[in-house]
């Protein structure tokens, strides 16, 4: 009998303590299914618009560059530069960007966790240049951000605020 009320007792608590990792596991969807916004740590993503924008840089006019979600970020161009960044949700129409300048290159690729200094170009050192990105926060407190060479910019670092990371 005593054993039967253990190996009960036992199977109770491994269900319980299972139960309860699933019951706090991060949401794939980030709450969007039930109106939770609280779940998860809020995000934070580098972009190299550079990269994104390709050859439409040649192009004048404005050009898609990223979909998150319902989130469009379009940038227009004018005679090879950037002349402004803009966020559109698919549901509440313009978003907020702010504006922001470092000379470090937020942007980097994927790189693995070793690297040696004899393989660093000189031009991927810093040398003094300014990186300008433009960034917005979704719903659920994400901010992606998207970086240019200060030369692409059309308007400087004009009411651009200084970044410094949080991580």
């Amino acid at each position: 009998m005593n054993r039967t009320v253990g190996l009960l007792a036992a199977v109770a608590i491994v269900g319980l303590v299972a139960a309860n990792g699933l019951a706090f596991a991060p949401s794939e969807d980030r709450g969007q299914a039930h109106g939770n916004l609280s779940k998860g740590k809020p995000q934070h993503t580098d972009y190299s618009g550079k990269a994104l924008l390709g050859d439409n840089i040649r192009k004048n006019g404005p050009h898609e560059l990223h979909a998150h979600g319902k989130y469009i970020a379009s940038v227009s161009v004018s005679n090879g530069k950037i002349t402004g960044l803009y966020v559109e949700h698919a549901d509440n129409g313009a978003v907020p960007v702010t504006i922001y300048k470092t000379t470090k290159n937020m942007a980097r690729g994927a790189t693995s966790s070793v690297q040696f200094a004899s393989y660093l170009l000189a031009l991927s050192q810093n040398i003094g240049t300014m990186w300008i990105g433009y960034g917005y926060l979704d719903e659920w407190g994400d901010e992606s951000i998207y970086w240019f060479p200060y030369d692409m910019n059309g308007d400087g670092d004009a009411d651009a605020i200084e970044y410094s990371p949080a991580y």
